[in-house]
């Protein structure tokens, strides 16, 4: 889809084509995407959708041409960078101190570090602790928080994320939600995902790729508030100690000696959160889920 006569697209390919060893990675790619637009870019393992990425990031040499408010993101590098928000599916390998990449990350995109070391600290990051510690060797969620923080702890009018909330705990994926909503409406998302139910939620667009071809670019309606709340009971037939530990991993409090609990999930994880339910299906007696009694109440002040 393109962007009206009048309104110049904020990113934009162009018959954008790329190859590995002679066999074709992406082929022909046209996409417009304007501020607003919060896109879930689909496909199997090896449909294109991180080589379309590197290809916006200017990391790929490739066919055809790629823009982000007008300018190349390989010959305007440094321009781009500060305008991009980027959270990778592979953490980085990187050595250095917390505390040094951080304040890297800050001066390359002119901002403050504190303000990527709040988000990540809201994200339940406890970056205190952490500052001397080498990247490398924290564990997959800190760097996950950690690289969200830095992403989102910048102002900025493109964010690229890739699977940006597999290793975030359900209460964090909350904070996250609500980090999101807050700029639903001031910068165009990329999310890629090889599932559209973990982000179909979130998104107002799907992109599929397949062989490097976009095969699918359909508009969807803006059907839940990322920042909304649901509250959940679930019943059960018999205590379960499994599924016990699950529920309190996702927050809920056993109200029932075991055989009922209750909690809140955010909406933009229902669809995560059923998933997981069907998984115990013979020991479910009952789930109840509704719209949170203060889901129109102002959100939490985040960073």
């Amino acid at each position: 889809m393109t962007a009206s006569p009048d309104t110049a697209p904020l990113i934009r390919f162009r018959s954008v084509s790329k190859t590995f060893r002679r066999r074709p990675v992406l082929d022909s790619v046209d996409l417009d995407f304007a501020t607003g637009d919060r896109v879930a870019l689909v496909g199997s393992n090896g449909a294109g959708k991180t080589t379309l990425i590197r290809c916006l990031l200017g990391e790929y040499v490739h066919a055809g041409t790629v823009a982000i408010g007008g300018r190349d993101p390989r010959r305007h590098r440094r321009e781009v960078l500060r305008a991009v928000g980027f959270v990778p599916q592979l953490p980085p390998p990187l050595k250095m101190p917390v505390g040094e990449l951080v304040r890297f990350a800050a001066k390359v995109s002119g901002s403050r570090p504190q303000a990527m070391l709040d988000v990540a600290a809201a994200l339940g990051l406890e970056v205190d602790q952490i500052l001397r510690q080498p990247f490398v060797k924290l564990s997959g969620g800190q760097k996950q928080k950690l690289l969200i923080g830095i992403a989102l702890g910048r102002d900025c009018d493109v964010l690229v994320m890739d699977e940006p909330a597999a290793n975030l705990d359900p209460e964090s994926r909350k904070v996250f939600f609500d980090l999101l909503a807050d700029r639903a409406n001031r910068s165009a998302m990329l999310i890629s995902s090889h599932r559209l139910d973990e982000v179909a939620a979130l998104v107002n667009r799907v992109v599929e790729l397949d062989r490097g071809r976009v095969v699918l670019d359909d508009h969807v309606a803006d059907a839940v508030d990322m920042a909304s709340r649901l509250d959940c009971t679930v019943t059960l037939s018999r205590v379960e100690p499994a599924f016990a530990k699950v529920l309190a991993d996702w927050g809920f409090a056993d109200v029932g000696g075991g055989r009922a609990w209750q909690g809140q999930v955010a909406g933009p994880d229902r669809l995560r959160f059923l998933g997981v339910l069907s998984r115990y299906a013979g020991v479910l007696a009952g789930v109840t889920m509704a719209d949170a009694a203060h889901a129109d109440a102002p959100r939490r002040a985040l960073p």
